[in-house]
C-alpha cells in the first residue's frame, strides 16, 4: 500500500512560477500606456526644451550658424547688465502696484459672493469672465481707456478739474495703466478662490461669534482672515509667479508708444517687464545665447520671490 511518502516529489520551481504574479508595470501596462502621451508630450515640449535652453545659455548663437563655447561669460554680463536689473524693477513695481490691490478687491468681492442669497451663479460668472477673455482685446480696450486725448480716465480727471495725463507716455503712468489691467483681469479669478475658501469654514464659528457679541469687522479678522491663510498663500504665490512673468499686458498695451521695438516697454524702457526683455534679447538682438541666460535669471528671481512670500506668510500665520 502506497504511503505520502512514497509519492514522487513535486517541482516547487514550476508551480511557483506559474503562479508568481506580475510586476506592477507589466500587470498595469495598459494603464501607463493611456496616460503615456501626456508624458510623451511634456518630455518634448517642456523637459527636452528646458534643458536645451540651459545648455544654449552657455554658447553664443544668433539661430543659424554655428554655436560657440561661451562658458559663464554670459552670466557674468547679465549680473552687470544695467537695462536687465531696469526691467526687474519694472516688473516689481508693476506686481507690487497690481498684486496687493487685486488680493484686497479679490477678497472684498469674496465675502460679498458669500453673503448673497440671490444671482449667486451670476455673480461668479461676471467676476470671472475678464479672466477668460483675451488678453489682447484687454490690452487693447484698456489702451483706449488710457489714451492721452480721447481716454475715459482723463474725460472723468477733466470733469473734475483735474488737467489730463499722459498715461501711455511717463514712467509711472505706464506702471500704473498695466497694474490697473492686471488689476482687473486677476480679481475674478481669486475672487472666485476665496470664495472656496469661505465655504468650507464651519458656520457654527461664526453663530459662536454672533452670541459672544462679536462684530464684523472682528468676525473677519478673528475667524475668516485666520481660517484663509492657506488660500491666501495659494494666491499670493500664484500672484506672483504670473506677476513676474508679464509679457502680453505690456506688449499689446504700449507695442505703438516707441519706435525702438515692440518690446521695448514704451518711452524709456518704463512699461518693459523681464520677459519684455527676454525678447527683446532673442528676437530683435537675435542674440538666443544671452536670451537663454536671461530666461534662467527670470526663472530665479521668480523663485526667489515666491519662496519669500511663502515665508512671509507662514510667519505671520505661526505669530
Amino acid at each position: 500500500m502506497a504511503t505520502a511518502l512514497d509519492k514522487p516529489p513535486v517541482s516547487v520551481g514550476s508551480s511557483s512560477a506559474s503562479a508568481r504574479p506580475k510586476s506592477g508595470f507589466r500587470k498595469y501596462w495598459h494603464l501607463y500606456a493611456a496616460i503615456s502621451p501626456f508624458y510623451l508630450l511634456f518630455l518634448c515640449f517642456g523637459l527636452i526644451p528646458v534643458g536645451f535652453s540651459l545648455y544654449l545659455s552657455f554658447h553664443r548663437w544668433d539661430g543659424l550658424g554655428s554655436m560657440e563655447w561661451a562658458g559663464l561669460s554670459q552670466y557674468k554680463y547679465l549680473l552687470a547688465d544695467s537695462d536687465f536689473w531696469n526691467s526687474i524693477g519694472n516688473t516689481l513695481i508693476i506686481w507690487a502696484l497690481a498684486t496687493f490691490p487685486m488680493i484686497f478687491l479679490a477678497m472684498i468681492t469674496a465675502v460679498m459672493l458669500n453673503s448673497a442669497v440671490r444671482f449667486k451663479n451670476v455673480y461668479r460668472f461676471a467676476y470671472f469672465l475678464p479672466n477668460v477673455t483675451s488678453v489682447v482685446a484687454i490690452a487693447i480696450v484698456f489702451g483706449s481707456v488710457f489714451s492721452t486725448n480721447f481716454g475715459l480716465v482723463n474725460a472723468l480727471l477733466q470733469a473734475v478739474g483735474i488737467d489730463q495725463i499722459a498715461w501711455l507716455n511717463t514712467p509711472w503712468g505706464i506702471k500704473i495703466a498695466i497694474a490697473t489691467l492686471m488689476t482687473w483681469q486677476w480679481t475674478g479669478y481669486n475672487a472666485i478662490i476665496f470664495l472656496a475658501g469661505l465655504q468650507t469654514i464651519p458656520s457654527e464659528l461664526y453663530e459662536a461669534a454672533r452670541m459672544d457679541g462679536a462684530g464684523p469687522v472682528q468676525t473677519f479678522f478673528r475667524i475668516t482672515l485666520p481660517m484663509l491663510r492657506p488660500v491666501l498663500l495659494f494666491v499670493l504665490v500664484i500672484s506672483t509667479v504670473t506677476g513676474l512673468q508679464s509679457f502680453s499686458e505690456p506688449q499689446v498695451l504700449l507695442q505703438n508708444t516707441s519706435n525702438d521695438s515692440t518690446f521695448a516697454g514704451g518711452p524709456g524702457h518704463s512699461g518693459q517687464t523681464m520677459v519684455l526683455y527676454f525678447f527683446q534679447q532673442t528676437f530683435d538682438n537675435n542674440d538666443f545665447g544671452y536670451g537663454a541666460a536671461v530666461a534662467w535669471g527670470i526663472f530665479l528671481v521668480v523663485i526667489i520671490f515666491s519662496i519669500v512670500n511663502w515665508r512671509l506668510v507662514q510667519r505671520r500665520g505661526e505669530d
